[in-house]
């Protein structure tokens, strides 16, 4: 299960896994879980579990019929290294994404302690992205796991960015999305936030992304900052 996607860091989404348990305050309006309940109300047999974690086997090589070069957010409908993912899947996932080196993949945990854990089992090539959700203060400690991680790219997703996040350890992290939450009950973002966060970048050379100010309707706040947008992304990986 493919499709282009509207989300403005990728190109594409690939679930081979769909559904997901919440895990910490950045889930309390899943955009996921009511994209699959109304999958599920229109009968589609992908979300016939409507958000209950499934794995989709038959999804596994489905990047290798691709030829032409895509960007690729991994599970955008789940979480790959949630504990319903056996490390036997991750791995054939991770084997998908090292024998299509013509893509590059960014692939989101919220689970940094599975994903620290079994980091040392799969492979790393150039073209997987690493990063964390990272949405509060609360869980800054998903940051120090992900450094750990010997992926050639990490980055951190803050969105949705519901409260500060002072004194990032940005040592080895390469890109950063910022994001304000958007949809029913969205949460406000403070620009100071924002603001803080971009400095930090600014200091330790991250590329910094803003995504979009969010809110109930998020097509009226846009995603300027400064007069400008901020679209910078890591270069893709080389391929022969």
């Amino acid at each position: 299960m493919a499709s282009v996607s509207t989300i403005e860091w990728t190109e594409m989404t690939w679930n081979p896994v769909t559904g997901c348990h919440k895990l910490s305050q950045g889930c309390k309006h899943c955009y996921a879980e009511r994209m699959a309940r109304r999958l599920h109300l229109m009968g589609s047999a992908r979300y016939a579990n409507e958000f209950t974690p499934t794995l989709h086997w038959d999804l596994v090589d489905q990047p290798r019929s691709w030829q032409k070069p895509r960007t690729v957010f991994v599970n955008s409908m789940s979480d790959l290294f949630q504990v319903d993912v056996p490390l036997e899947f991750i791995a054939k996932v991770f084997e998908t994404m090292a024998a299509t080196p013509q893509h590059t993949y960014q692939v989101l945990t919220k689970r940094s302690d599975r994903l620290l854990k079994l980091a040392k089992h799969l492979p790393w090539p150039e073209n997987v992205w690493m990063g964390v959700s990272v949405e509060d203060a609360r869980v800054k400690q998903r940051v120090k796991d992900l450094q750990r991680v010997p992926a050639k790219v990490r980055f951190l997703s803050c969105e949705p960015l519901i409260g500060p996040l002072a004194k990032l350890p940005l040592k080895g992290i390469h890109w950063v999305i910022v994001g304000g939450e958007s949809g029913p009950g969205a949460r406000p973002m403070d620009p100071d936030w924002v603001e803080d966060i971009h400095h930090q970048c600014q200091a330790a050379g991250t590329l910094f992304f803003f995504k979009q100010w969010g809110g109930v309707h998020k097509h009226l706040t846009g995603r300027i900052l400064h007069g400008r947008t901020y679209d910078d992304m890591p270069a893709r990986a080389a391929t022969a």
